[in-house]
């Protein structure tokens, strides 16, 4: 039996018309070996291009011998459908708008990314594409880490631009993120004798009460301003309807500013909640802007500024932990990532294509 081929993609189309494409080929976490296939499929006829591909990870780049190399990188994964698949067009207010789940986060990068990848046969600087999995779940499973330590040579480059959600406006550095569990314990009894025993998840209630009353901090680095979050995002407890619990658990979540390590950031929970047991189930760096880099600069100059902060994380954390300047550039407003309403402005996908593909030409 012949294996099934992988469904045609048409990057001559517009960018409006890719997104649209690739949207409608689902790619939950997990299950982004289809697009990966597609992808792989529609660079086969670009003789500039160099294709790799690691798992579900495909890298595309040219090798003109460039006196700079620039990195480009969008995840191909998205968060669960929620009835949003397959997509439509809307007019809200007299824009035109693509609507359904990854419009924002973040095929519309990808869709631009990978027409310029097919068009740009001679750009002005040698570019690595870079089109990964599993960014929406847990940082080791994230594929770019994964490319990073199977292929470190690829990522060699003097700056770096991730395609991810930013109104078509550069976004420096990103927040760091961090997540624990809180647990409380106590003593099991019957419940009719409640007396007895010690209600573990009573024992919860003085961290809500600190997670409701925190006022998290916007925090000034290298001249834009980043908003913290700390809050409580699941909680679980309990044996039966007739059992004090002996155990609580309570899921924490802090995104923090790039001016604070990992490191310092658990240091800072500890200190809110010295009381209870702690564990770290998830961490990521945050990255200063790294907008001080000549490179960086012109390239706000180019597309037009002024920069604002990425308050999300994101894996400019990973390009710049290599030492690699990176921002965020790309179509969609980030407070509609991850909502049930997810959709892109059709002329922010196109005003971002035409913007990255007059820098990389250098036509600017």
């Amino acid at each position: 039996m012949a294996e099934p081929t992988a469904p045609a993609l048409d990057l001559t189309a517009d960018s409006v018309a890719i997104t649209q494409a690739i949207c409608d080929l689902p790619s939950v976490s997990g299950d982004e070996a289809a697009l990966a296939d597609a992808i792989v499929a529609a660079l086969a006829d670009a003789p500039h291009l160099e294709v790799i591909r690691d798992g579900d990870t495909v890298v595309a780049r040219t090798n003109l011998g460039r006196e700079r190399r620039v990195v480009i990188a969008g995840h191909l994964d998205t968060v669960p459908i929620n009835r949003n698949l397959p997509t439509r067009f809307q007019t809200i207010d007299g824009e035109r708008h693509l609507w359904g789940r990854g419009t924002v986060d973040m095929k519309a990068g990808v869709a631009v990314q990978l027409k310029l990848a097919v068009e740009l046969a001679a750009p002005a600087y040698d570019i690595t594409w870079m089109w990964y999995d599993h960014e929406e779940v847990s940082a080791e499973l994230n594929g770019l880490g994964r490319l990073a330590r199977h292929r470190p040579d690829l990522f060699a480059g003097d700056f770096a631009i991730l395609g991810e959600p930013s109104n078509s406006r550069v976004e420096g550095g990103c927040n760091g993120n961090l997540r624990v569990e809180l647990r409380a314990y106590g003593v099991r009894s019957h419940s009719a004798r409640s007396w007895v025993g010690e209600n573990a998840i009573h024992k919860l209630a003085p961290a809500l009460e600190r997670l409701a009353t925190y006022e998290p901090a916007t925090v000034e680095v290298d001249g834009l301003a980043y908003r913290e979050g700390l809050n409580a995002v699941g909680i679980t407890g309990g044996i039966a309807g007739n059992v004090i619990p002996d155990e609580a658990m309570l899921h924490v979540n802090y995104r923090f500013a790039p001016n604070r390590s990992v490191a310092e950031a658990i240091e800072h929970i500890r200190d809110l909640f010295p009381e209870y047991e702690l564990t770290v189930v998830d961490e990521a760096e945050g990255a200063r802007p790294g907008l001080d880099a000549p490179f960086a600069q012109r390239f706000v100059e180019a597309v037009g500024g002024p920069a604002h902060p990425k308050y999300g994380w994101t894996d400019v954390a990973r390009f710049s932990a290599m030492g690699i300047p990176a921002v965020n550039f790309g179509p969609g407003d980030p407070l509609k990532a991850h909502a049930d309403d997810e959709r892109v402005a059709t002329d922010q996908i196109l005003s971002c294509e035409r913007a990255l593909r007059a820098w990389l030409t250098d036509a600017v």
